[in-house]
């Protein structure tokens, strides 16, 4: 291992393969990491080294991924990426609603599996500072204080759903967000199932926020699953 002073990453996948490819991979990008190659070692290799950021593959030689995500969510906050061969929305939704943050599919591209790991970390940091009341991205801003939204300085007026739903995924940005979670947090429990709200919605803030609504660079469609609101 190179001698990095980046995040710690603890890797639970039993694919040699898989771990060798990361091992040089995620040093050639600064992080530290950790192998685990059953969900076991790796619930044991997350008490005792503490990592900054955790992937688990789902399909785990003696207990399922989605236990080990369940197993570690009682505990700690860490963000926990899946990255695995199960690439149904099904799958995607139940690792996200055991506690993962972000779901990754099998094949995947080494760049891909960087940035969300970027974003991740980029969550774990911003946590650790007093909520900024101004959150920006691109061209778009966003005064939570004031309740103001811009778009390259152009003031955008928002419904009150609307800006809910949009303050909502500020708070989980760069995580994948369900549609379940959305309808609970922005609507109401009662509302959990009626995805449709949410991608009315979407598509309203969308051609208010996005430059081109049909090719969004801010809020992001996980098909199947929910939305990501870009992190940079």
């Amino acid at each position: 291992m190179s001698d990095v002073d980046g995040p710690t990453v603890l890797l639970i996948d039993d694919e040699p393969p898989i771990r060798r490819l990361l091992r040089t991979a995620l040093a050639a990008h600064d992080y530290r990491l950790i192998e685990a190659s059953s969900g076991e070692d790796g619930l044991q290799q997350a008490a005792t080294r503490q990592p900054d950021l955790i992937i688990v593959d789902l399909g785990l030689p003696d207990i399922d991924g989605l236990q080990v995500i369940r197993r570690l969510r009682e505990w700690t906050a860490t963000p926990i990426i899946v990255l695995s061969a199960r690439g149904q929305e099904r799958d995607k939704i139940e690792a996200l609603e055991a506690g993962a943050d972000d779901y990754v599919s099998k094949p995947f591209g080494v760049g891909e599996l960087v940035a969300r790991l970027r974003a991740a970390w980029r969550r774990v940091t911003r946590g650790n500072r007093p909520e900024e009341p101004v959150f920006i991205l691109g061209a778009l801003k966003v005064d939570q204080a004031h309740r103001r939204i811009f778009v390259a300085d152009r003031e955008i007026h928002l419904t009150p759903i609307e800006y809910r739903l949009l303050t909502t995924l500020i708070r989980y940005a760069g995580k994948v967000v369900t549609h379940d979670q959305l309808l609970k947090e922005v609507w109401g429990p009662p509302y959990v199932g009626q995805s449709h709200y949410v991608r009315v919605y979407m598509a309203q803030l969308r051609r208010k926020l996005e430059e081109n609504p049909a090719r969004p660079r801010y809020m992001l469609t996980e098909p199947g699953v929910g939305y990501r609101l870009a992190a940079e």
